[in-house]
């Protein structure tokens, strides 16, 4: 009997990616699962392009006003009746045998929080050949200079971590907040270093959003994890360096 997985996926403005998305749902080769959609305050035809399919499978959560993405996620999660959960952005794609796959992982590791690799796609999701390998395991200390655990390839056993402990923080990269809270608190990360996920990006990155990314790191180490300005400085460089390869 296979185990449900509960797939939480806000929506915003995503007309041109979901549909993709869902498709690469339902392409799973994993069949006990629900995919939580939380249309998050959209203003294009992405609710549309969701009511296109009709697999009882499939839910629709309004939050809406645009409420940004770490409440839509905690809605989703509050809905959540899988025992497995895990996150997937309106614009990624998944590999076919990817829910499988990390299970099957997740059963031999014991693991409570598992992550995968990935690959960079296009904007039509076309792979880009740049792939990011991921390592065995990864604990507090060394996440705060490696942030290579992404949203899309994450997933928990609510047996062993507690949906409650899964809500994000309402703060700016509150995904990575997550991942820092409860590899703070003594979970530890289980890398599937297998390439499983399409994450797309810009055809042309601006330097403007390098800079966004930047602060956001940065009050993350100073406001959410309280680090002092020396160390906060020591991850930074760590994390800087390791996220110019992840991307050339």
């Amino acid at each position: 009997m296979e185990e449900k997985v509960s797939i939480i996926v806000p929506v915003y403005n995503a007309q041109n990616y979901i549909t993709e998305t869902i498709e690469s749902v339902l392409a799973q080769d994993y069949h006990n699962w629900e995919l939580i959609l939380v249309e998050n305050g959209s203003t294009d035809d992405s609710l549309k392009y969701i009511q296109a399919f009709h697999d009882e499978r499939i839910r629709v959560i309004s939050a809406g006003d645009n409420i940004g993405a770490a409440r839509a996620r905690n809605m989703g999660m509050s809905e959540a009746t899988g025992v497995y959960a895990c996150f997937l952005d309106a614009d990624d794609l998944w590999d076919a045998d990817k829910l499988s796959s990390q299970i099957a992982f997740m059963k031999e590791k014991q693991a409570a929080f598992c992550f995968t690799g990935y690959e960079f796609a296009d904007a039509n999701g076309e792979r880009l050949g740049k792939i990011v390998r991921v390592p065995e395991c990864i604990t507090y200390r060394q996440a705060l200079g490696n942030t290579t655990i992404f949203t899309s390839t994450v997933m928990f056993d609510t047996k062993k971590i507690a949906k409650e402990r899964l809500q994000m923080p309402v703060i700016e990269s509150e995904d990575t907040a997550l991942w820092f809270k409860l590899l703070r608190e003594g979970e530890t990360a289980y890398g599937l270093n297998r390439n499983l996920v399409r994450y797309r990006r810009p055809d042309n990155s601006l330097s403007s959003n390098k800079i966004v990314a930047m602060k956001r790191i940065w009050n993350l180490y100073r406001k959410a994890e309280k680090l002092n300005v020396l160390v906060s400085a020591w991850y930074f460089m760590q994390w800087a360096v390791r996220a110019v390869l992840r991307r050339v």
